[in-house]
């Protein structure tokens, strides 16, 4: 199962109708008088998408993994309440899913806590007679399963430019029993390098690891963070300390003028306590000091940093968007690839919005402030700005382009391969994967001429914008 990058795991489970009805202020039809409750989850299910099958037996929910060669145990769960409907499941992790029924017996959804959306299930007679023999093992069974996964779960080949069974005629004459673990680390680098996909990853064990970000980009460290930090509070805030909350994840200060500054680095590890919910608590509990009254009452524009943001959770990405309007409004549309042998196929999509949060709010001028260190999760939350309410304006640098959630897939050995499968579409049906979002207006961002200089071009060009001295 899935989540997003830098988490582990599969995943709101309100109908699309029904999103679009609430928005649009309809009433929603009753359940007809006589109508049937949903029949009891159990049983084997395929998911729509995302190369999965899931078995519900008793108090156990198990997931396998499947391709048109392989089928490999995934994850599980134990169940943790519900209703013999609407069934939770929870592991040690902390990771929480909830499978709905519906009218349809043999129709059913699930959810993942954190992960906006659900997944469509399917039931299914049995498990594939591949779940019940043991997985091959060695090199080429490696490769054949490794290449298989992107085969049919990979959405972006052709926007790449990438042959993907051409790629699998070069290097598989490479492979045989006999290959080493470092040759075959270095095949499965060479095959998805070109991808240039930072959420594209090759888990090797001891023998390494491999992730790669867009071309001109960089990958986010602690250490430029660091410096990063050191830069703004020096150099923008004037030595004033920023306040850190979240586990150091989100961070606020004041600026003269009236405006605030709010950074986010992450939308992941604001609690030590695992689990969705405690990340949810702990950004309403930083997000409630930030905009208090005495703040909120007070101030003229907010600038909204991004620009060292390496993702986390799209829901938490909502939530704090919840706390910038006071009505609701369509954030994206996600779909995934649904067909293995047709990357052209997607689920239907479902659109997901941004609902007021039932807490202080603002809803005042925003600069965005984005670079290609704003990736995934980071990414999500910017484009569920883009149709917001009010003044809203991006400042810096494209994103990186890369949105789904990821697909973290097994391979024989205990490798794994990360993958993602789904797009975010705007309202017009367009996706920013691969080039990022694009920024209103461009500024460098943390180039080695700002930093020698002093100077931080986007965060000036949003104090102009805010300050009413520019238009955007």
């Amino acid at each position: 199962m899935q989540f997003r990058s830098g988490s582990g795991t599969i995943g709101r489970t309100v109908a699309a109708a029904a999103l679009l009805a609430v928005t649009a202020g309809l009433a929603l039809p009753l359940a007809p008088a006589g109508a049937h409750a949903p029949p009891p989850v159990g049983g084997v299910w395929q998911m729509d998408g995302y190369g999965t099958v899931l078995s519900l037996d008793g108090g156990l929910l198990q997931e396998y993994q499947v391709t048109g060669v392989s089928c490999i145990k995934g994850a599980s769960a134990k169940r943790a309440g519900g209703s013999p409907a609407a069934a939770r499941y929870a592991n040690g992790d902390g990771d929480v899913y909830t499978v709905r029924s519906k009218a349809r017996p043999d129709r059913a959804s699930v959810h993942i806590d954190g992960s906006p959306g659900d997944r469509g299930l399917r039931r299914i007679d049995a498990l594939p007679a591949d779940c019940l023999t043991q997985a091959p093992g060695g090199p080429v069974a490696a490769f054949d399963i490794f290449w298989q996964t992107l085969h049919e779960n990979y959405p972006f080949f052709d926007a790449k430019g990438i042959d993907w069974n051409a790629v699998r005629d070069r290097y598989r004459p490479r492979v045989n029993p006999r290959t080493t673990d470092a040759e075959l680390f270095a095949v499965f680098r060479e095959m998805v390098a070109p991808l240039h996909d930072a959420h594209v990853a090759v888990l090797a064990g001891k023998t390494g690891r491999f992730v790669m970000v867009r071309p001109g980009t960089t990958m986010p460290t602690e250490e430029l963070d660091a410096k990063v930090t050191s830069h703004i509070e020096k150099r923008d805030l004037k030595g004033a300390k920023l306040r850190q909350f979240a586990g150091g994840r989100i961070s606020y200060a004041e600026l003269p003028g009236g405006q605030g500054y709010l950074r986010i680095s992450g939308f992941a590890g604001y609690s030590k306590t695992k689990g969705f919910a405690a990340q949810s608590a702990a950004l309403d509990e930083a997000m409630d000091a930030i905009l208090a009254r005495e703040s909120t009452e007070r101030l003229r524009g907010l600038i909204i940093d991004l620009r060292i943001n390496g993702g986390g959770s799209d829901q938490l990405g909502l939530q704090l968007a919840g706390r910038l309007t006071d009505r609701p409004y369509f954030a994206y549309a996600k779909r995934a690839r649904n067909n293995p042998a047709d990357p052209s196929r997607f689920t239907r999509p479902q659109p997901l919005y941004v609902q007021p949060a039932d807490a202080p709010r603002y809803t005042g001028p925003v600069a965005v402030l984005t670079s290609g260190m704003t990736i995934s999760a980071g990414e999500s939350f910017t484009q569920a700005l883009i149709d917001r309410p009010g003044r809203t304006v991006r400042i810096g640098e494209h994103t990186q382009g890369v949105f789904s959630d990821v697909m973290q897939r097994k391979l024989p050995g205990g490798w794994q391969v990360w993958l993602p499968n789904e797009e975010f579409l705007t309202r017009s049906g367009r996706t920013f994967d691969g080039p990022g979002i694009p920024p209103q207006l461009a500024e460098p961002v943390f180039t080695d001429e700002e930093f020698e200089y002093g100077r931080d071009s986007a965060f000036d060009r949003a104090v102009a914008v805010l300050g009413h001295r520019e238009r955007p």
